[in-house]
């Protein structure tokens, strides 16, 4: 696989724009060559025009999002993730994200053990996580003042057992594994 595949793949399902130093770091490879196969992906996406999707750059940022002269179509397609049910998935990765947040999204992949980048699209399409961007680190991900609305409470903290789960040793464990690993 050529690592303009595996950045194209990253930037396709990465909620938030990635930045040049991450693209490197998560494809262990030297920036110069994350540039260089940036540069063909802008490329390639200039050169569709029929494309429905498009390279954009912000600073030293990048990130794959839909054609604007789709953007009715998207919209009325996503007013649906934005008015049903929450699935599933969705429901476990607000329940952690309240609990345990602020959280990074290695962790909480780390703890649901499957990629979670759509999902937390969707969240926070809906208002119900906010995301805290940080210089030089990993955005963090917390359950918004919206959800506590909600469910009709005051705090997070007034979640049922919240202090017991928010502590919990186990996911303490997990926890501590993968801030290491990312130190590695």
């Amino acid at each position: 696989m050529s690592l303009q595949s595996k950045i194209e793949s990253l930037l396709f399902v990465s909620p938030e724009p990635l930045a040049l130093k991450e693209l490197a770091r998560l494809t262990s490879e030297p920036k110069d060559k994350v540039e260089e196969a940036l540069e063909k992906l802008r490329d390639k996406y200039r050169s569709d025009k029929a494309s429905g999707i498009i390279l954009i750059e912000t600073s030293d940022t990048f990130q794959l999002v839909t054609a604007p002269q789709n953007a009715a179509l998207v919209s009325e397609f996503l007013k649906g993730d934005m008015t049903g049910e929450l699935t599933d998935p969705s429901l476990e990765t607000l329940t952690i994200i309240a609990y345990r947040g602020p959280i990074t999204k290695p962790e909480l992949e780390q703890i649901r053990g499957v990629n979670c980048g759509l999902i937390l699209r969707n969240l926070s399409m809906r208002g119900l996580i906010i995301i805290h961007e940080e210089r030089g680190g990993l955005p963090r991900y917390e359950a918004s003042a919206e959800f506590v609305r909600f469910l009709g409470l005051r705090s997070v903290k007034d979640l049922p057992d919240y202090q017991k789960l928010h502590e919990h040793a186990t996911i303490a464990q997990v926890m501590a594994a993968t801030e290491k690993e990312e130190a590695t």
